[in-house]
């Protein structure tokens, strides 16, 4: 079974959810397609790195686009991150072999979510941003970083059994 990113939900406001994530490490590729993106990080998590490990696939795959190492989360759609297992540490994580991934360690923080199922088309993820942007400036909650979007499940699991989110980090 897949490991989930583990989480405690300190608010719920209706349609969303304030959950609080622990400190996690993101093995992170940027540009590129989405199914090279994947490709990439499934290779890392295969073997391709030192010490030639595999390493077990984790939920959710984030995806974002791009923003400095100052904000640590993803947002976006230019970059797709593996959460690697709660038991790696920064000195423990594997080594990656293909200097297209990198490793990230992201701090303890507060995410505001807002879950949907289906197939994230492009339209449909901007709806729910839209929306979750709406929800939390509507309660005044100060938002700091860029939308990510989280898929928890294969690309085989038919759409309406799809667990998907759009992640904020809030304050």
């Amino acid at each position: 079974m897949t490991e989930s990113i583990p989480y405690v939900v300190i608010a719920n406001l209706g349609e969303v959810e304030i959950r609080k994530y622990p400190e996690m490490i993101l093995a992170t590729v940027n540009g590129g397609t989405e199914e090279e993106q994947f490709s990439i990080l499934f290779k890392y998590i295969s073997g391709k790195n030192r010490p030639g490990i595999h390493i077990p696939m984790t939920a959710p795959v984030l995806t974002g686009a791009k923003i400095p190492m100052t904000a640590p989360v993803i947002s976006g759609k230019d970059t797709m991150s593996f959460v690697m297992p709660g038991t790696y540490t920064e000195a423990s994580t594997p080594v990656p072999l293909d200097s297209r991934v990198t490793l990230q360690k992201v701090a303890e923080r507060k995410v505001a979510v807002l879950r949907f199922s289906g197939v994230t088309h492009a339209k449909t993820v901007q709806e729910k941003t839209d929306r979750l942007i709406a929800l939390l400036s509507q309660e005044k909650i100060t938002m700091v970083s860029s939308p990510f979007l989280m898929r928890y499940n294969n690309p085989w699991t038919p759409g309406f059994l799809r667990r998907n989110e759009i992640g904020i980090e809030v304050l």
